[in-house]
């Protein structure tokens, strides 16, 4: 799962974790503004819900993340959106940890939103089709990213976890598949219906600089 619990991981990894975390948010405050908060909140509310819904997989359990679609519709703001979300998930529920909060919220948000930065532009000028499967290869790159770190954090911390860190990775197949379509139909839908909800904040920011 992407929630590590807390008394997992090491120091060295949840200071590096926190260090992430507390930049990105930093950057992504900076570019709030009118236009985004609205979309910020709609989106923390809805990872909210999903990743509180677990499938079990083998000996693990996933969830979806939907890290691939907030960086597409939000940007960069989908840090601070994710770490909202895991906070009021590991204090009203227990899910998660409040130790291992950057950390979390570095392997789920920063993964959609670096390649969400690669993949807008080229979905910003494609068909609602197109738009489609490049959303859909955006959000299940982004589990992808978000099971590495996860096997990262763990083997880093200590090499006991490394065949815990193997299986982690192998539950994470499903889930990519599942989230690449989901995203996929998400991305056609808003591209055909309400295309400038794909207009993320670091793209108008830029045309405005």
């Amino acid at each position: 799962m992407a929630h590590i619990p807390d008394g997992v991981l090491s120091m060295p990894v949840l200071v590096g974790g926190g260090i992430v975390a507390a930049i990105g948010t930093a950057i992504a405050l900076r570019r709030l503004d009118e236009r985004t908060i609205p979309r910020a909140a709609i989106m923390a509310a809805g990872f909210f819900a999903v990743s509180l819904v677990a499938v079990p997989v083998g000996p693990s359990s996933v969830h979806l993340l939907m890290a691939g679609l907030m960086g597409l519709v939000i940007g960069v703001v989908a840090i601070p959106a994710v770490l909202v979300g895991l906070l009021l998930q590991a204090v009203l529920f227990g899910f998660g940890g409040l130790t291992t909060l950057g950390v979390n919220t570095a392997n789920i948000a920063l993964p959609g939103v670096l390649l969400a930065a690669l993949f807008a532009p080229v979905i910003a000028r494609a068909p609602a089709n197109r738009a489609g499967l490049l959303g859909g290869l955006c959000g299940a790159l982004s589990v992808a990213a978000t099971g590495g770190g996860v096997a990262l954090a763990l083997a880093l911390s200590d090499s006991t976890y490394v065949p815990s860190a193997k299986i982690i990775l192998a539950t994470y197949v499903p889930l990519m598949i599942g989230e690449g379509i989901i995203t996929g139909f998400a991305i056609a839908f808003l591209k055909r219906v309400k295309p400038e909800l794909l207009d993320i904040g670091w793209r108008h920011r830029a045309a405005e600089g």
